[in-house]
């Protein structure tokens, strides 16, 4: 009898992880952006305009960011009285910080750069990833998550979790490198809601930087091809 019951118990497992892992990482990642309105729509997106409200380090902060398919990603934050601009484009970054001391735009590091790039993609990394040559590997289930690592061109490495009920993109987990010391950045996404336009995004983002550094920012407007000049992302004289 008790053979039999941990045979039972064995075939409801082996038949929990074919279920479960019956999918490949392709499928789960098409599903995933199907989810959030489906390649042909995504591809009719040129830009993304969003203004935000933050909390950083406890402090109330206003987040506009801007992203131009393909070209650029642009963000400034108006905080403790400072305005903070970062901008990324397709050959590198620059970022402009009073707060660190930095009144004029100073280029990102490349490890900084490597981990914001993919920003300037509307559908972020995952979508159209095997024509930008990237490599996408199903990892298991963490939970009630995907767990899929997406090796980019540059061999840099990002890992998403993918609701495995909802395909919605729950968190990613990339490393970088800051002050010359490696981080782990965990982004987190909840409160999806659908634009106007039919296109899904997460209202409610959360950034943690392993206790370095975390904030949390709440999207209040969304603008979609909105008219954008590709001049605001190129780094100032």
């Amino acid at each position: 009898m008790k053979i039999a019951k941990l045979f039972l118990i064995a075939t409801a497992i082996m038949l929990s992880a074919v279920y479960s892992f019956g999918q490949t990482a392709d499928e789960i990642i098409s599903k995933s952006i199907d989810a959030v309105g489906g390649k042909e729509r995504i591809s009719k997106i040129k830009s993304i305009y969003t203004e935000s409200t933050a909390q950083i380090m406890g402090n109330d902060a206003s987040v506009n960011t801007t992203i131009l398919n393909g070209k650029g990603f642009r963000s400034e934050t108006e905080f403790n009285g400072s305005k903070i601009v970062q901008a990324i484009n397709e050959k590198g970054g620059w970022m402009i910080n009073p707060m660190a001391g930095g009144i004029t735009a100073q280029a990102l590091p490349d490890d900084q750069y490597k981990a914001s790039k993919d920003q300037i993609y509307v559908g972020g990394e995952l979508f159209n990833y095997a024509a930008n040559s990237g490599k996408a590997e199903l990892l298991g289930l963490d939970g009630d998550l995907y767990k899929i690592n997406i090796t980019a061109k540059d061999n840099s490495t990002s890992t998403y979790f993918i609701d495995d009920k909802t395909y919605l993109l729950a968190k990613v987990v990339k490393e970088a490198d800051m002050m010359g010391q490696p981080v782990k950045i965990t982004i987190t996404f909840s409160d999806y809601q659908t634009t106007d336009f039919g296109y899904v995004i997460a209202h409610k983002i959360d950034t943690d930087m392993g206790g370095n550094f975390s904030f949390s920012a709440t999207i209040n407007k969304v603008e979609i091809n909105k008219e954008i000049d590709p001049k605001i992302f190129d780094m100032p004289n």
